[in-house]
């Protein structure tokens, strides 16, 4: 039954991530930038590649290293991505990696700060049941769509609203998010 196969994991890994700190992440650093397709770019790739290998080895990683090493880890890459966009101003001059390129920094944001990810364990579970290939494509669907509605509102915001107030909401709210992990 291939229409479940991406059907389910595509409903589930939707309405999992709606809302998620990893949109949240990506509408506040396309509010840094107006090259939005190579931010877009940049998180497909790195969501490819997370769940691409939750897909391959199913919840391999979580036996290997433990969810609270995860969960530090990503709250630490949160709190100096929030100190970097408040530094913005100072650091602009010095290559900040969000500012000076989109598709790195969106890459790196996502590929070290969903490991252990509900949907990346989801997807690795769905794989497990459902033809692994068709899973890939539901769960990547979903987080596409997602993650350009998430760009594309950051776009708008950033378009309505002052940068520097912008900046401050958003080195905030990585802030707030990375302490977030540590309870």
């Amino acid at each position: 039954m291939v229409l479940a196969d991406i059907f389910i994991p595509f409903i589930i890994t939707g309405l999992a991530e709606l809302g998620d700190k990893t949109q949240l992440s990506v509408l506040l650093l396309s509010t840094k930038t107006k090259k939005h397709l190579q931010l877009l770019l940049g998180i497909v790739l790195a969501f490819l590649i997370v769940d691409g290998i939750a897909i391959l080895f199913g919840s391999f990683i979580i036996d290997i290293v433990p969810e609270n090493i995860l969960k530090i880890a990503s709250g630490i890459i949160f709190i100096v991505f929030g100190i970097l966009v408040l530094r913005s101003e100072e650091t602009e001059k010095n290559s900040a990696p969000y500012s000076k390129n989109p598709f790195i920094s969106g890459f790196v944001l996502i590929f070290l700060t969903e490991w252990g990810d509900k949907t990346q364990i989801s997807a690795g579970l769905f794989a497990a049941k459902y033809n692994p290939a068709m899973v890939l494509i539901g769960v990547m669907f979903a987080l596409t769509l997602l993650s350009v509605l998430a760009v594309y509102l950051g776009k708008f915001i950033s378009g309505k609203i002052e940068k520097n107030l912008i900046k401050n909401i958003a080195g905030a709210a990585f802030i707030i998010i990375g302490l977030l992990f540590f309870f």
